[in-house]
């Protein structure tokens, strides 16, 4: 039986990176996310029951061609009969995991790994359905996140929203941690690992009961990274070595009040997951409703800023998913 490893966290958190390198590995699958469960866990109910078989069927091949445009071509991409026919049970899990264990399959792969950073909100549901599967919480400095998201296509803009999301992110990922089998939860530092890529690979791999083996490091190399790079803004720098000096840019590219925002929203969590803060706790007071707002209205206005600036070329890699979204969602209006 092949195995499941999930990579949690939040995104710009470098589990590209982490995800190109453990591709590399004979042993291991790890396409680009399509973020199955993501994208259709809220759409379920438009489905109906799913014990009836023509609900079901309707989900899997609405699953399938999700995956089928996304956005990263997959090398090996799972059709509809093939992954129909592996289903034992009517659930979106047991479709994601017939997804990814057709390349897993086709690899000769022992796991197959899926880095959709949001499932950290689901865990215990992952882990229940699936207890054999590996966790990697892969976590990175929250304010460099931040730095991150704002230059990037996806996401949030404005430190409040980031942060609120990457504190909440981070309870999900060590509360979980926290009460599960350390056989099966393993914790990554961001900054460790690109300060020290083999070490932190190496206690990886014998997390996971593998060999390391020298190509993990070369992964800027693979066709797996071109893919990547040419498919987004975002994934630019993987197709170069690590950039083991990618830390702490938040110190000179962010203002003082954005780091103060952050601090005040995720300092708890920063502290917790041993990063220093910048600002005295004394001067991190809670914001008012009306500081709220307004901080929530900027982000929208700093999100349709994003999407505009967005070459035309890349919004087009993504057209295919979101015309196939508001197809179904217009279905289940009906």
């Amino acid at each position: 039986m092949i195995t499941p490893i999930f990579i949690v966290g939040t995104q710009r958190s470098g589990s590209n990176l982490l995800r190109l390198m453990l591709n590399e590995s004979p042993d291991i699958a790890a396409p680009h996310p399509p973020h199955i469960l993501k994208t259709f866990l809220p759409l379920l109910s438009g489905y109906g029951d799913l014990g009836k078989e023509d609900n079901f069927v309707r989900l899997v091949k609405d699953v399938c061609e999700f995956v089928q445009k996304n956005p990263v071509v997959w090398e090996t991409i799972p059709g509809f009969e093939k992954v129909l026919k592996r289903i034992r049970k009517p659930s979106l899990i047991e479709i994601m995991t017939a997804v990814y264990e057709i390349p897993a399959e086709a690899k000769g792969a022992k796991y197959w790994c899926c880095k959709s950073m949001a499932n950290v909100e689901i865990l215990p549901e992952l882990y229940a359905a699936l207890p054999n599967a590996k966790f990697i919480y892969l976590y990175r400095d929250g304010r460099d996140v931040a730095l991150s998201f704002t230059k990037a296509f996806v996401g949030e803009k404005h430190f409040y929203a980031i942060a609120k999301q990457w504190r909440q992110d981070q309870q999900y990922a060590v509360s979980f941690m926290e009460n599960y089998p350390e056989s099966q939860v393993f914790r990554l530092c961001y900054e460790d690992f690109i300060q020290s890529p083999e070490a932190e690979l190496r206690s990886l791999c014998r997390f996971l009961e593998i060999d390391f083996t020298p190509a993990m490091l070369q992964y800027y190399q693979s066709k797996e990274s071109q893919r990547a790079a040419e498919s987004g803004e975002m994934w630019k720098n993987v197709v170069k070595p690590v950039l083991s000096e990618n830390h702490h840019k938040f110190l000179k590219e962010t203002s003082p009040e954005q780091i103060r925002i952050f601090e005040t929203v995720a300092g708890d969590m920063l502290k917790k997951l041993g990063y220093d803060l910048v600002n005295e706790e004394s001067e991190l007071t809670p914001f008012s409703e009306a500081q709220i707002a307004a901080f929530n209205l900027e982000n929208q206005r700093l999100k349709q800023l994003a999407r505009e600036k967005t070459g035309r070329e890349e919004l087009s890699k993504r057209v295919g998913q979101e015309a196939l979204i508001q197809a179904i969602k217009e279905y289940h209006y009906e």
